[in-house]
């Protein structure tokens, strides 16, 4: 993953996960780069070889995550609790893409990333017609604490009247705690100035991958992705306690395995490795 000034540089996780959604029917075709099916073909030995032993997989990791965060998203847009969207290292997901094709004109959507991985991704949503208004991508800084590349003068851009949600998917777990834990206090800062505000991300709990095999995944994780994967907090427990003294009003982590009789992607081993943030903020103003 790469650092937070580093600005040219495109994540591998970036390129493969664009393989994975596209081959798994959740993207148009454009977002699966010749690099990353290159990346997902390279894997494939591997990813067959942890099928075949009942073990996780890296695909199975990055499908239930995603399945459950779409899900969370679409339960707060359909009640009317968001609009507006913000995906922090939104690298080549599709769904600012996917979100924006539903909802239409019911909801804007800002992609946010490292300038090199935004221009990729602008270009690219530029040719399928779907760069605009409500749908667009802008260069980010998150660790930055304020400027034209931090989240909060991003928020600025937003209607002030509208609920939000801020998303981290496959970012937080590439830094140390103390990074994380300023990080969701600049979010719910941020996401406190909207009457609604939800913050969706994955989060891996040290104390729930302490397996030998598991932890021989973390390892291997760690090497594709070219940097250390960090395992935060001892328990589920503690982890909503660091979320909620972060200024959130309120967090619970979610189980994708819990999900396995709605998607089967999360019957995966992967699935029981990952939980799924789901915290909210009041506005001073509705309190």
């Amino acid at each position: 993953m790469p650092k937070p000034s580093r600005a040219a540089a495109v994540s591998p996780t970036a390129l493969y996960t664009g393989a994975v959604w596209a081959r798994n029917g959740l993207s148009h075709p454009a977002f699966a780069t010749l690099e990353g099916h290159l990346m997902f073909q390279a894997a494939r030995p591997a990813l067959a070889l942890a099928r075949a032993l009942g073990g996780p997989t890296l695909e199975g990791l990055l499908l239930s995550r995603h399945r459950v965060i779409d899900q969370q998203l679409h339960a707060a847009i359909k009640a009317g609790r968001v609009t507006q969207v913000i995906e922090i290292a939104a690298g080549l997901s599709p769904r600012g893409w996917r979100f924006v094709k539903h909802y239409g004109p019911r909801i804007r959507y800002i992609e946010a990333d490292l300038p090199g991985m935004a221009a990729r991704k602008r270009a690219l949503l530029t040719r399928l017609g779907h760069h605009g208004d409500r749908h667009r991508v802008v260069d980010i800084d998150a660790f930055a604490e304020a400027g034209p590349m931090s989240l909060a003068a991003i928020a600025d851009t937003l209607d002030p009247t509208q609920g939000t949600a801020i998303i981290t998917e496959g970012l937080i777990n590439y830094f140390p705690v103390d990074a994380v834990t300023g990080l969701w206090s600049r979010m719910a800062t941020t996401l406190s100035r909207f009457p609604n505000g939800l913050y969706l991300s994955d989060l891996h709990i040290g104390g729930e991958n302490r397996n030998p095999a598991v932890r021989a995944f973390v390892q291997a994780l760690s090497v594709f992705v070219r940097g250390r994967v960090h395992l935060h907090f001892s328990s589920a427990d503690e982890a909503v306690q660091a979320i909620e003294s972060a200024g959130f009003s309120s967090a619970k982590l979610l189980r994708p395995s819990d999900l396995a009789k709605d998607w089967p992607d999360c019957r995966d081993p992967a699935a029981r490795l990952v939980r799924v943030i789901v915290a909210h903020t009041e506005s001073p103003r509705a309190a």
